[in-house]
């Protein structure tokens, strides 16, 4: 039986984490929501680690930016124990935006603190969190390359203002932002399915084939565990 966990920060609430619920539902697949604290079930098969506050900067060897959010210590050692275990035995993980961070945390790589450009990987709709707000390229000879059949570039919607800097041990780049050329996706070559991106395609899923084409690769592979 396929049993995805998925981890929610004590300050997040359920409404914020019902559009990665939506996602995962569409393909067949029903999340087991953790916060910090909670047992964690035994014989799980995949991991999708969803957005929420900055990871401690502490994790990476710096101090805290006076932009960054106020961290989540609990959840932060939780993911990391959860992607070391989902690792080891090579199981799917999907990383999306503060879930690619941390994904690159664990892997002993770097973020940016507070982005330059800031004001252009913030852009929303608070209307419509889907609405496209850049775009990115995507690396030929990826994973991602070929979960989106080849596609060179995507739209993409995109709340953040931290991105990654060095990058982790094991990671490679699959896509950057088209302009600032900031890292948009990153994967593990070396694995079955490990991927994170920095955009939100849990709010575009429903309504743009190339965000879905994500969810049911993510889908394909927690099956074949």
């Amino acid at each position: 039986m396929t049993k995805l966990l998925t981890v929610r920060g004590s300050r997040w609430s359920d409404a914020e984490s019902r559009p990665y619920q939506a996602a995962l539902r569409a393909t067949g697949i029903e999340p087991v929501i953790l916060t910090p604290g909670d047992a964690v079930p035994r014989d799980w098969s995949g991991l999708l680690l969803m957005g929420g506050p900055d990871v401690n900067p502490a994790r990476y060897g710096e101090a805290r930016h006076e932009t960054a959010d106020e961290p989540d210590d609990a959840r932060d050692d939780l993911e990391c124990a959860l992607i070391a275990d989902a690792l080891s035995r090579d199981l799917p993980v999907l990383g999306i935006c503060r879930g690619v961070q941390i994904l690159n945390a664990q892997h002993g790589g770097t973020l940016v603190q507070h982005l330059h450009t800031t004001d252009r990987h913030r852009q929303r709709d608070p209307e419509n969190l889907g609405a496209p707000a850049h775009q990115v390229e995507i690396i030929s000879g990826t994973r991602l390359a070929s979960i989106e059949e080849g596609a060179r570039t995507l739209a993409v919607n995109s709340r953040h203002h931290q991105a990654i800097a060095l990058l982790g041990e094991g990671l490679r780049i699959s896509a950057r932002d088209s302009e600032d050329g900031v890292i948009e996706a990153v994967e593990r070559p070396d694995k079955r399915f490990v991927i994170g991106v920095q955009w939100h395609p849990e709010n575009m899923a429903g309504v743009d084939a190339p965000q879905a084409k994500l969810f049911e690769a993510f889908a394909r592979a927690l099956h074949m565990t």
